[in-house]
């Protein structure tokens, strides 16, 4: 652990006499699968407050349009609460209790943590291209005229602009003069999502969006903000280290070993040692009481499902590296030729482990759900046990799309047949 200064107090802080605690890497595991809402099967059916309590849990819901599967947001729920209504999602946004904003990317997120995020809207200069301020310099008068507009007569789409005449564009970075206005209005908070139609952002003023806001009453510091974003963070992770701390939220890199410490020092968090680890690592508080039973094994991850690309557990590769052993990259945007697994391979979480990934489509129309290829990591056996884990998960997930029928192309030796063994 870190040094203290020669004029600290000889006696320990808490947080140091707990620093002794090493905790199997089965145990990171268990914890971080508890916090992330992947500890055991749903054992009812889903309702709409479970879509929230989701989100909360995970602190932000990332966004993403690919539906060759359910879209991302969708999906990255059904994989924690089962069986459940998209529409629900969209309902929770459209009523007020998420809004959207660039947290880790284009996220969904409770209502209540507007505030923290308050403080890149006001001064987005360090976004990055999420915030086109060339664009804003260039075009400012075209953009408090479309402002003024959206105040006066209404929400609109991006659906609602006609692109000029002979340009069809030529994908999400050839957008058309109005969709950059409008995000450069979303990126300052001017413009808030209202809801979504089919998917599509329907944009409104933020003062109509959440009217009783004010930055002068409601506005947290922004060193307030940031500490709280890394305690979202610490308890969305379960565990935790220094070198994943910026991740979550897309917080300034730079280190955070002493900001972990003195969190851990304020009894926010429990330090502890991983096995196998050179990092610190620590435990939120609210996970505490699960650390025993992690350790000792008698607590661990019983579900078997099917993940997102983008799902919170295999977005930061280092981070599923060092927990899973799982090295996973996203290939949907790399050349088809250049692929080694597939274009939208969904990862395999089975009873704390992500032992595979398969390659999906659902097609609609046909009803049927195709993996194209299924792929296990070194070593994973496939025992009965595994096999009939596998077949439940599946055929979940190809109900839940209304594909019913599985088809599965290539698999290891067997695999296939016995999957589809009734």
């Amino acid at each position: 652990m870190r040094e203290r200064g020669a004029d600290a107090a000889d006696a320990p802080t808490v947080a140091e006499a707990s620093s002794s605690l090493i905790l199997p890497l089965a145990a990171a595991r268990t914890l971080h699968l508890a916090a992330q809402g992947l500890l055991a099967p749903p054992r009812r059916k889903a309702t709409q407050d479970d879509v929230l309590d989701a989100i909360r849990r995970m602190a932000q819901l990332q966004i993403d349009t690919i539906h060759v599967v359910a879209r991302s947001p969708y999906f990255v729920l059904f994989s924690r609460i089962g069986a459940f209504e998209p529409a629900w999602l969209d309902a929770h946004l459209a009523q007020g209790r998420l809004f959207e904003y660039w947290a880790h990317e284009a996220c969904f997120l409770p209502i209540e943590d507007y505030g923290l995020l308050r403080h890149r809207m006001l001064d987005p200069s360090g976004m990055g291209w999420k915030y086109a301020a060339e664009w804003h310099d260039q075009y400012r008068d075209e953009i408090d005229a479309l402002l003024e507009r959206i105040r006066t007569e209404g929400a609109v789409r991006s659906a609602d602009f006609a692109r000029a005449e002979g340009d069809k564009g030529s994908g999400w970075w050839d957008w058309k003069p109005e969709k950059r206005h409008l995000e450069v209005l979303f990126a300052t908070g001017a413009l808030m999502v209202a809801q979504r139609h089919n998917f599509q952002r329907v944009y409104d003023v933020a003062e109509r969006v959440l009217p009783h806001w004010n930055d002068a009453r409601d506005l947290p510091p922004r060193a307030d903000a940031e500490r709280e974003l890394v305690l979202r963070s610490c308890r969305a992770l379960g565990v935790i280290r220094a070198d994943w701390a910026a991740d979550y939220f897309r917080l300034p890199r730079r280190p955070y070993a002493d900001a972990l410490h003195a969190l851990a020092d304020a009894g926010e968090l429990l330090p502890v040692r991983v096995e196998g680890w050179k990092h610190d690592a620590f435990v939120h508080r609210e996970h505490a009481p699960l650390i025993d039973d992690a350790a000792s094994g008698k607590l661990a991850s019983t579900v078997t499902t099917l993940l997102s690309p983008f799902d919170p557990v295999v977005w930061d590769r280092k981070r599923a590296l060092a927990l899973f052993d799982f090295d996973y990259a996203m290939e949907c945007y790399v050349p088809a030729a250049k692929r080694k697994y597939g274009y939208f391979v969904l990862p395999i979480l089975n009873r704390g482990r992500l032992i595979g990934r398969i390659d999906a489509k659902a097609h609609r129309a046909q009803q049927v759900f195709e993996v194209k290829s299924l792929h296990l990591e070194p070593g994973v056996r496939t025992s009965g046990r595994l096999v009939a884990d596998l077949r439940r998960a599946l055929q979940r997930c190809a109900d839940w799309h209304g594909t019913p029928e599985l088809r599965i192309g290539a698999a290891p030796d067997g695999l296939a047949a016995a999957l589809l063994a009734e």
